[in-house]
């Protein structure tokens, strides 16, 4: 069974750098802001919105794995 994980976004951390777009498909311009497409994932999923855990400079973005 592929592992799954959930996208939790937290928008009042967000400051707009869109730095999660860059380095990942699930994270798309809302405005001044962002928001993930899916916030349920698997498998190489996970990976991919790692990247843009990891971009986060304010730490708005946690995926947390099942």
């Amino acid at each position: 069974m592929a592992k799954t994980a959930v996208v939790k976004y937290f928008e009042d951390k967000c400051i707009g750098c869109k730095a999660c777009t860059v380095v990942c498909s699930n994270w798309v311009e809302n405005g001044e802001k962002v928001r993930p497409l899916k916030t349920k994932i698997s498998g190489k999923e996970i990976e991919e919105n790692k990247k843009a855990e990891s971009a986060c400079p304010v730490e708005a973005i946690k995926i947390i794995e099942k």
